[in-house]
Order: structure tokens, then sequence, then C-alpha cells
């Protein structure tokens, strides 16, 4: 079955690409392994300059490529023109910062010399998702590359431009042929190609699913993964929230990207001394979000990425009404051409119902009430998830207590959860394991290797 690019707000098919059989996935894993083995060679000044030349590349090209990651998987052209910059200061970042944080442990023992060198690995295979089809890969790829390894990348069906045009970016940066090598393959290709001699390792975003697949075949294979899979992330507001910074933020937190973000705010869990008022206005700015084509600056909210996931989505919500779940805003497909679902709040929704117990990808958010603070934590808990989280207030001791005991790889107080390079990015429980971005990153797919020289 070809790639195929489809545009969500118009429905038409935008291009169509082979699917690679046997032979050309062995010519792209030989051309991978051989550019590693010159790539792990160079100095690592040299890298980062390669690297700044990618970032200048695409600052360069953003109003290029954000139209093609808006055309493929619907993001509004603003939020594609920010993930493009977002990439691109995130390259220029490991350019700088990477060196130092790959440089020669020293440890003191009783030896004369000892410590830890952070050495490359080998070819690492990224299976990468839709919804950020340049971020995703950018935040693996900027610290892996800097480390030393290659990136073989397979990337989600429907993106297949945004894939073909980060080979071509890192290749015009100058980067060796092979460093960064795209992959047009199907899932049931993958389990060879991480068994592969070639390939030292695996990172995935993606599904729950998709991420028990993986590790079992990383696993059989012994060879290091990196998940970073779904969540249902918990936005708690404690009594001493300010309103109007904190429902302002809860929009944009439900609806950014669509509402197609796995740290994106799910589930809104409000004590019950504020959550009329919260959910009054809550409510009411979700109601003015302005849906429509995502090119126009007007639009907050573009369609989603497929037909599937519409249909999936509509089948959450309408089951969950079915067993007792409030519309407060929205609740339906729109109809037309599009894969649009509007923004909407759920209330009481019963602990049985999918919206309780499902991630909900698109622009649907449920709404907790909860006793007090320790309640509110205890709910955000209450899930097999845990990427993240944020907390909302104003006292210090709220902000401490949820920063200490909500269980998610991130929690972000008074602001929207988000990736950046400076801090590691994964999370806990079903939620994956291993840290993408900042110095954890950096080191996650390197040889560790100890030195004692006596």
């Amino acid at each position: 079955m070809p790639f195929v690019a489809t545009n969500p707000y118009t429905e038409e098919v935008l291009s169509r690409h082979d699917v690679l059989d046997p032979e050309g996935i062995d010519t792209a894993l030989e051309l991978a392994a051989t550019g590693y083995h010159v790539w792990r060679t160079t100095e690592l000044k040299d890298r980062g300059e390669l690297m700044k030349r990618a970032a200048e590349l695409l600052e360069g090209e953003i109003p290029v490529i954000a139209q093609l990651m808006t055309s493929e998987m619907g993001k509004t052209f603003a939020a594609a023109k920010g993930e493009a910059a977002k990439c691109a200061a995130t390259l220029r970042y490991f350019s700088e910062h990477a060196p130092a944080m790959l440089e020669n442990e020293v440890i003191t023992t009783n030896a004369a010399r000892s410590g830890v060198r952070y050495e490359p690995v080998g070819p690492i295979l990224a299976i990468m998702p839709w919804n950020f089809p340049l971020w995703q890969v950018v935040r693996f790829a900027g610290p892996t590359l800097m480390a030393g390894n290659a990136v073989v990348l397979k990337h989600a069906p429907n993106v297949p431009g945004c894939a073909l045009y980060l080979e071509d970016l890192f290749t015009r940066a100058g980067f060796t042929r092979g460093v960064v090598t795209n992959l047009f393959v199907e899932p049931d290709q993958v389990p060879a190609i991480i068994a592969d001699d070639r390939i030292a390792g695996v990172t995935l975003t993606g599904s729950e699913r998709a991420g028990r697949a993986v590790a079992e075949e990383a696993g059989r294979n012994l060879k290091k993964c990196v998940l970073e899979l779904g969540g249902s992330d918990a936005f708690v507001v404690a009594a001493s929230a300010d309103l109007d910074r904190t429902v302002a933020n809860a929009v944009t937190a439900r609806i950014q990207n669509n509402g197609q973000a796995c740290i994106a705010a799910k589930r809104f869990i409000v004590v019950r001394e504020r959550s009329e008022e919260f959910v009054d206005r809550f409510v009411d700015e979700m109601s003015k979000v302005t849906t429509g084509d995502p090119m126009d600056p007007a639009t907050n909210l573009g369609p989603l990425v497929s037909k599937a996931q519409l249909e999936l989505l509509s089948a959450q919500v309408s089951s969950s009404v079915a067993q007792g779940a409030v519309v407060r805003a929205g609740g339906a497909a729109l109809e037309g051409t599009g894969y649009f679902y509007p923004a909407t709040v759920l209330t009481d929704v019963p602990a049985h119902a999918r919206a309780a117990n499902e991630e909900l990808f698109g622009p649907v958010a449920v709404v907790q009430v909860a006793n007090d603070l320790g309640h509110a934590i205890a709910l955000a808990n209450d899930t097999p998830w845990g990427l993240a989280a944020s907390i909302w207030a104003s006292d210090r001791r709220e902000i401490d207590e949820g920063v200490a005991q909500l269980d998610a790889g991130m929690v972000f107080a008074n602001a929207i959860v988000a990736s950046m390079p400076e801090l590691p990015f994964g999370g806990t429980k079903k939620s994956g394991y291993g840290r993408e971005l900042s110095r954890a990153g950096t080191r996650e797919f390197t040889n560790q290797k100890s030195f004692y020289i006596a």
C-alpha cells in the first residue's frame, strides 16, 4: 500500500509514494550504516557547524514547509510556522550546547584518570507520528545526530512530503550521505528492520499499542528503545488560581494543534469552590473558537487529520453522552467537506464512559470537579498514563503540592505543558520510558563507556 497524503481540509489527494521492497530497504540500511561510520568520526565542532547550517536553511524556508505541514495534516498555518521556527531554534540549540553535554565526565577514583565517555552506538530507527511532522523528528534527531549517531526515519504514511523534506534538509546542509535516511515502509516491515544488525536502537512516538509492539521487537533483539506514548494530561485548577489567566490558557491547552497533541490538556480537574465559575467561563470561551480553513489567519481550529480520526472522536463522544455525559459546547462533527470537529466541553462524564478512559485526540475537554486539591491530584493520577500535567494556582503551597504529587514525567505550574530543548521530555506509566531533549536525551543513545587509567 503506498504512502498517501490527503488534505484534511479539502479531502484532496496530494501525493502517493511507493513502499520500499526488501531490496530497497537493504540499500537504505547499508547507506545509513556507511554514513554512520563516517559521521561518528566527524569532530563535534564540525557536526555543530552542519547542524547550524540545517537550522539556517530551515529558517529561510519556514513558510514553504509550514504550508506543506498544513496541507498534509491540517494544523493551522500559524501553528505550522511556529513549529518550523521551533525546530530551527532547537537545531541551533543543540549545535551550540551538545558538545558540552557530551564531554568526557571525570570521576575521581584511585586511578590516575577515570570517568565516562559518551560515544555513539549506530543508526537509530525513528518511528514518528503525523501530529507534529517536523518537531517530533527534530527533537529526537537534533541531539541524537550531535551524539554521532545516524537516523533512519520511518515517518507516518500521511505526511510523506514532510519526511522527504527532512531527509533533504540535512543532505543540503552538508551532512554525510546516509546519516539521515528516509524509509517508506509498512508496519509489518518494521520488525525485520529492528532486527537488522545495522540498526543499533529504536525510538517511537505513537500509540500504546505501537509501543508494546516495538518494545517487544527491541527486547527480542536486545536493542535499546525509547517510547513516547499517549497521554491524558490533567489540567488542575486549585483554589488560588487566577481564573482570567487560567481559562484563557485552558482553551489554548485543549485546542492546540487542533487538539491532536500528546501533551495537550485533556482532563480539566477543578476544585469545587472554583468549579462553577471556571466551567461557565471555559464553556463560553470554547464556544467562541473559530473553526475553518487552516490557512486563514482568523482560524483557531483546523480539521482533524483524517476521516478515521474524526469517526473515532465522534464515537468516543457520542458513546459517552449516551452513558450520561453532558455536552456543554460542541459535541458533534461539522457537516460538509473537511474533517472538522468543534471545540467541545463535556461535564458529568461517568467513570465507565469512553471519554473518561480513553485518550481523546481532538478538541474535546472533559471537566471533573474535585472536593479539594488533594482530591484533584488523586483524580489526576487515576489514569494509566503519566506524560505531563499542569497545576494552576497562585499560592506557593498549592503549586509545590502539585509539582511534588502529580505522577507524570513533566509538571508545569501556571503554564501550558510544552517541550523545550533545555528540559527532558518523557513520561511515566503507560506513557512510555526514556527521555528526549536536554542532556538526558543527548545521551540516551550513547555508549556510556567507563574508563580507568591506573
